[in-house]
């Protein structure tokens, strides 16, 4: 295969996600202030584990979802991909732990089906990846909703230790969200499948040229986004004790973890930013729902900050990118 010009791969090492951690600081300190202010504890271990149970199920989502974006395309499914994992591994498990393996991992398969379904669409038949996987976030609702119209299934209870267990202070999942992110991390940062992820979202074309397969690379990253989503529907599943038909689109995954990968510095148009400056947005908005809770907040009024943020951030960007050139 021939090498991937300079050029690519300075690309690649362009960027850093540590000033989006330090906008997360920043936040983090300010609602300490405010809510202090206001006479209540913003750092209590109670508070600070609801925050960090918080950004698992996204975060475990917008890993996928990031990938997806640096190789220039985007998933819509998600939220529905989340729902059919959850549903799936409920109805699988049926309440025995001897079929927990059998039930992640049909659950698994079940995301890995859906990525790859996505992912064939928008690189067999050229469609455009926004309505590509829209329409199949479409087929899984609909084969959702005419299948079930309530709770089904259970987990074990010894499963929901996933969901509500602790170890020294810190949630069990929260160990989940971090070997998915390192691994991840790792695909992308430090393997030829990663440079080829950057290169296809870069340029698409020029990478094509050097030898990549842009083809492969995009069903790839779909199938991915797919494994992502559904570790978070198991993840939800372990919470609830059974799957609910609502509780990915409920959620807001799908757009929720497109702001997540926008606030995180990663470029719509794909090829730019690293990955964990996602996962630093998906805490910024964890706190930012904290804060808010603690007011008690009209959620519409959450809505409407959130999307300001996000219009700031990309306009933020858009700005930086100008004046390098």
């Amino acid at each position: 295969m021939v090498a991937l010009p300079r050029i690519l791969r300075a690309d690649w090492r362009e960027g850093s996600s540590l000033p989006v951690w330090l906008v997360f600081a920043g936040i983090f300190l300010a609602g300490w202030l405010v809510v202090g202010v206001h006479g209540g504890q913003f750092v209590t271990v109670a508070n600070l584990q609801n925050m960090l149970q918080r950004c698992v199920a996204l975060g475990l989502v917008t890993v996928g979802q990031s990938m997806c974006v640096l190789a220039g395309s985007l998933d819509l499914s998600v939220a529905y991909v989340v729902s059919v994992a959850a549903m799936t591994a409920s109805v699988t498990m049926t309440g025995d732990p001897a079929r927990v393996p059998l039930g992640v991992a049909a659950a698994l398969g079940a995301g890995a089906l859906a990525g790859l379904a996505g992912g064939l669409v928008v690189t067999r038949l050229l469609v455009n990846p926004f309505i590509a996987t829209y329409g199949i976030a479409l087929i899984l609702r609909g084969a959702l909703n005419a299948t079930f119209d309530n709770f089904a299934g259970k987990v074990p209870d010894s499963f929901q230790s996933l969901g509500y267990d602790a170890i020294a202070g810190v949630p069990v999942s929260l160990f989940l969200l971090a070997a998915v992110a390192a691994g991840a991390w790792y695909l992308m940062h430090r393997t030829r499948f990663g440079y080829h992820v950057y290169a296809v979202g870069g340029d698409a074309e020029a990478a094509r040229l050097s030898g990549v397969r842009p083809r492969r690379i995009l069903v790839s990253v779909h199938v991915l986004s797919g494994l992502c989503a559904a570790t978070s529907g198991v993840f939800l599943v372990s919470r609830l004790g059974s799957g609910a038909p609502w509780v990915g689109p409920d959620g807001g995954y799908d757009l929720e973890s497109i702001a997540a990968v926008v606030l995180g510095g990663i470029a719509l148009s794909g090829g730019k930013g690293r990955l964990l400056g996602p996962l630093a947005a998906v805490a910024m908005l964890a706190v930012v729902d904290s804060v808010f809770n603690f007011f008690q907040a009209n959620p519409f009024l959450r809505t409407l900050v959130r999307g300001v943020v996000i219009i700031g951030a990309v306009a933020l960007y858009a700005y930086r990118d100008r004046e390098r050139s």
